[in-house]
């Protein structure tokens, strides 16, 4: 079977097309062409002129001018007669309709004042030259100030709001004054000082190094950056005597703040510390490791800073106040040592008795180093 249709086929090999094409005229190659065309009616992504033939065959009538399209599409819709309304328009309203309510004019009625009957006898005797005195015009004003109100409405004065003044503390003094050891210098304030140089603040953690009076040291909005924080923290494995240490609104990172966490696991004395509101955000892991080392102190009863993950703020949360409560029973237990003897040891044996004192001297201590008693 397809051997004939192969010799069928061999015969249009040495066909010239160009030759047959050329012997073809015009409205044959047009016919040719319409019939050639690959087009996909059905394809919504082409174009409309992809989608089908082209049947603009028409001659054109003559070249394009827009003013004579506008006037002939005027003319041809002045001609068209307009649909005529099956329904005419009566006017006729439907439900209810909106009638505003009328308010009622307010109409004023002056008051009649009445005077003494002295007052009306001597306005009604008194003369034009009277009129005008000034001691005429007072009375009236006087007399008439009850029945009339005034027009004029004066606004409450603004309460000027003043800056907070500047914080007075003397750095150079104060610093000497650490140095010196000074027993009236209990607590240190240089909150928002911004001139104060990194070297001079490293000066202060050094000098603090060897205080035994300063209690409370606040650093807060002072530009203080890492290297300060880590003067702080060497400054706390030392020191034996401060409390409180606030160091909040600085340019500390994650790096310092560790520092001064960590340091708190070799200080006996530091019961409050704030680092919050620094420029640059903690980060999570830095939040879960502070978390750890709180919870491993007993000392910190106050912790200032707000966490952004629930983890570390529930776990910070209970460790704080595990401290808290701890402080609480040893002070019940000195209570306890000190005015409930205990009835199962002999009052004036001498062991017994040294063995009571050392307890209440241990219990007293530390509640002396976490800031209770």
């Amino acid at each position: 079977m397809s051997l004939p249709f192969r010799k069928e086929l061999e015969k249009y090999k040495n066909i010239n097309e160009d030759e047959i094409l050329s012997k073809l005229s015009e409205d044959e190659l047009k016919q040719l062409e319409h019939v050639l065309d690959d087009l996909d009616p059905e394809n919504a992504l082409l174009p409309a002129g992809f989608r089908q033939k082209d049947q603009t065959t028409k001659p054109a009538t003559g070249p394009f001018d827009r003013e004579r399209l506008l006037s002939y599409l005027e003319k041809q819709a002045l001609e068209h007669k307009d649909r005529e309304d099956f329904v005419p328009f009566t006017g006729e309203k439907k439900r209810y309709t909106f009638i505003p309510k009328e308010k009622p004019i307010e109409t004023r009625t002056e008051e009649k004042v009445t005077l003494d009957p002295e007052l009306e006898e001597a306005l009604a005797s008194a003369s034009d030259t009277e009129y005008d005195s000034p001691t005429c015009l007072v009375l009236l004003c006087l007399t008439c100030h009850q029945s009339c109100v005034a027009d004029v409405v004066k606004g409450e004065k603004v309460k000027p709001i003043f800056e907070e003044p500047p914080n007075p503390t003397n750095v150079e003094a104060s610093l000497q004054r650490i140095k010196a050891n000074d027993p009236s210098l209990v607590e240190i304030n240089l909150n928002n000082i911004k001139n104060i140089p990194i070297p001079t603040l490293k000066e202060f953690a050094k000098a603090l190094e060897s205080n035994t009076h300063v209690k409370t040291f606040s650093l807060a909005a002072t530009r203080s950056n890492d290297p300060v924080a880590i003067a702080f923290a060497d400054m706390l494995k030392v020191n034996k005597t401060l409390k409180s240490l606030n160091v909040e609104s600085n340019f500390i990172t994650g790096t310092g703040i560790l520092a001064l966490i960590d340091a708190l696991k070799e200080n006996e004395s530091l019961t409050e510390i704030k680092i919050d509101n620094q420029r640059q955000q903690l980060g999570t892991a830095v939040e879960m490791e502070i978390a750890k080392m709180l919870e491993e102190n007993s000392k910190i009863l106050k912790f200032g800073y707000q966490f952004t993950k629930q983890g570390p703020r529930t776990r910070v949360a209970a460790a704080i106040t595990k401290n808290n409560d701890l402080g609480k029973m040893l002070l019940h237990l000195l209570i306890i040592c000190l005015c409930e003897p205990s009835p199962d040891l002999p009052r004036h044996n001498s062991s017994c008795l040294y063995i009571r004192l050392n307890f209440t001297s241990t219990v007293f201590n530390l509640l002396y180093v976490r800031g209770d008693a």
